[in-house]
């Protein structure tokens, strides 16, 4: 194999790919990324370790086919600092060069008949702009869990509803829901999938872009869920494990609302929560007089700000954990936020506002209280 490409789009593909591999892969090979020009019309790079696929091609001038397996993390390395002039790579025997300008790197192969196979894309199911795709996968995969032990809350549940989108994820202290719609394909049956977080929040912000189309492939029955765009592909094995009965948790009433800034609560989380040790609560206390925000105590240190406030209803103290409200109020992509509560130590949702006060219908963030005090 002999080729010459882009180091700009090398380098891109090949940090996409290598992305998605395993940091301490069970057998070597699936630490590897495979360079296939056997076919002449470009260069396709790939990497699988039977849970997730990645595949990109990039445009390359082909002297000799032909197909290799390298370290992919060493590889992502490399071409990331590499110069901004054009890459060639050769293989000769066991070992792959790559030459760039004045840099040059020799690196040992792997097999590449131990390679497995990449599973093919699933049927088609439908698509969706890129954009509204990353968006809402965003905005949802923030609440995700991380303890693999509990797999059900380390997905995004994906429902899939006529052409209506759900996603929904929660680690059991907080919860995000977003609505989109799409365009489904002809034969798709209503049907809900939980797949990864983190893959899906990977592979939607690669496929995602203004103007772009993201087409979704799904076989629930196989357990793999599909994504692709451009020149891109990847595949995801889903979670087996039943995702919480969460609709049961939202609030169907309000008994107390505020409608505030979000920039202005932001700032302000973030000034109060100096004082307050890793985990520890930021209160809230809503009046006809403002919003004031306390935190940590005699011991620690203290702190408190006020912001003027739209209140509904009477006033009302609540607390909660300053990096999981940070983040809701971050993922609303609007300037000014509603927030209902019923109780002080029930749960509180936050959605969006527009400019006329109105609530932006399609994404809600609920947020369980830290108790009070005494």
């Amino acid at each position: 194999m002999k080729i010459r490409v882009e180091r700009d789009g090398l380098a891109d593909a090949v940090a996409w790919v290598a992305r998605s591999l395993p940091s301490r892969p069970p057998v070597p090979v699936l630490g590897g990324v495979l360079l296939d020009a056997s076919s002449g019309d470009g260069l396709t790079i790939s990497g699988f370790d039977y849970e997730v696929s990645a595949q990109v091609t990039v445009e390359a001038s082909i002297d000799a086919t032909g197909k290799t397996l390298v370290s992919g993390r060493l590889l992502a390395d490399i071409t990331k600092a590499l110069p901004n002039r054009p890459v060639e790579l050769t293989v000769d025997g066991s070992r792959v060069s790559i030459t760039c300008g004045s840099a040059k790197f020799s690196l040992p192969t792997m097999p590449v008949e131990d390679y497995p196979a990449l599973p093919d894309l699933p049927a088609h199911a439908g698509s969706v702009p890129g954009d509204s795709f990353a968006e809402a996968v965003g905005q949802v995969a923030v609440a995700a869990g991380k303890d693999d032990t509990l797999p059900m809350l380390t997905g995004v549940r994906i429902e899939i509803n006529s052409d209506r989108l759900t996603m929904v994820a929660t680690d059991r202290f907080r919860l995000a829901m977003r609505e989109i719609t799409w365009d489904p394909g002809q034969e798709v049956a209503d049907t809900a999938v939980l797949v990864p977080a983190k893959t899906l929040a990977d592979s939607a912000k690669t496929l995602g872009g203004a103007g772009s189309k993201v087409e979704l492939s799904l076989a629930s029955g196989d357990g793999l869920l599909g994504m692709s765009g451009s020149t891109k592909r990847t595949t995801s094995r889903l979670l087996d494990a039943e995702f919480p009965k969460y609709r049961q948790l939202l609030p169907d009433s309000e008994a107390v609302s505020a409608i505030v800034d979000v920039a202005a609560l932001v700032e302000a989380i973030k000034r109060v929560s100096l004082v307050a040790e890793r985990g520890t609560q930021v209160r809230l206390e809503f009046s006809e007089a403002g919003l004031r925000l306390t935190a940590g105590g005699d011991d620690e240190g203290s702190a408190e700000e006020e912001l003027p406030v739209e209140l509904t209803g009477e006033g009302l103290t609540i607390a909660f954990n300053p990096a999981y409200l940070l983040d809701g109020l971050g993922a609303l992509k609007t300037d000014r936020a509603k927030l209902q509560f019923t109780t002080s130590n029930r749960p509180a949702l936050i959605k969006p506002v527009d400019d006329e006060g109105q609530v932006v219908e399609g994404y809600l963030y609920l947020l369980m209280p830290v108790r009070l005090p005494g």
